[in-house]
């Protein structure tokens, strides 16, 4: 019973991982526009097929390129690209809405549309046959006692681990950081101070949207089926999981995909696998009955 109790333990940490680096990305433009973007599941899941396009085009053209390098290579080319996804979005679906002062419903209805626009136009160009990703690293198995754990495992939670560090030193640490936090605070005034809201912005988008990348290529590397709409389901429970955690707070969408991660692989592994989502999300529910703001979020108040 130990031993299923831990192996499920590591199974959680590693599907937790994946909400909470998908759920970062929600935090992130949340945190600075008040913006859910509802298009950042298909974000993730675009990501994952310009890493299976870019794997293609170095195996092609750089046939001994492999293992750690041609994973490195993957990554920043795959972030690159998916940043500016992410900041092209921004510019051409967002500002004109932003800056003509639209309401917040129109701007709701922009995101779900970019997420139809994102799943439809991979659909029409790449067809519904689902793909497989293909394999990068090199996968090892360690047997802790009865326990297995794989090098894929270890790599996705050491890296959600590691991305959570990194955002909360960029945002508490670094000018960019300070901007978005102001923003996020009166982004009225900031204007007046000199800093340049814009770009903060277009920033905050391509982080995002980079950290959607890393999800997406690890994801696929550990779960190698990919269809064009991978990334509806996925995003959805990320962004509940970035509520109950406390959306707008890092620490809230970090410990929030872990907790839906817990919650789903628990109920999964003691009950049957159709009631895994019901009862996760009656739990959620009870917990946001219980706690409206999450468990980091802080209720504020607006002067009228």
């Amino acid at each position: 019973m130990l031993t299923f109790f831990v192996q499920n333990v590591f199974n959680a940490l590693q599907w937790g991982s994946f909400y909470s680096m998908i759920a970062l990305g929600y935090c992130l433009v949340y945190g600075v526009l008040r913006l859910i973007n509802f298009a950042h599941g298909d974000i993730f899941m675009t990501s994952c097929y310009i890493a299976f396009f870019v794997v293609a085009f170095l195996a092609a053209h750089f046939a001994s390129l492999s293992g750690v390098p041609l994973f490195i290579i993957t990554l920043v080319v795959t972030m690159a690209l998916t940043s500016l996804l992410g900041i092209g979005i921004e510019r051409i679906a967002y500002r004109p809405l932003r800056t003509k002062g639209a309401n917040r419903l129109y701007v709701v209805i922009t995101a779900l549309m970019i997420g139809f626009i994102l799943e439809n136009g991979n659909l029409a160009l790449l067809g519904a046959s689902a793909r497989s990703f293909p394999d990068i690293l090199p996968k090892y198995v360690w047997n802790v006692g009865p326990v297995t754990i794989t090098s894929l495992k270890v790599l996705v939670i050491v890296s959600a681990v590691v991305i959570f560090g990194l955002l909360q030193f960029i945002v508490q640490k670094t000018t960019l950081g300070m901007s978005m936090r102001a923003i996020s605070y009166d982004k009225f005034a900031i204007p007046l101070m000199g800093i340049p809201v814009n770009t903060v912005i277009t920033f905050t988008f391509g982080l995002g949207s980079a950290l959607a990348a890393v999800a997406g290529i690890l994801f696929g590397m550990s779960y190698p089926v990919m269809d064009p709409y991978m990334g509806m389901i996925i995003g959805w429970k990320a962004f509940i999981a970035a509520v109950v955690g406390g959306i707008g707070d890092i620490k809230g969408a970090f410990l929030g995909g872990f907790l839906l991660g817990f919650v789903e692989i628990f109920v999964t592994a003691f009950l049957p696998s159709s009631y895994k989502d019901l009862i996760s999300f009656v739990i959620l529910l009870v917990i946001l009955t219980l706690k409206p703001t999450g468990f980091f979020g802080v209720a504020k108040s607006t002067k009228i």
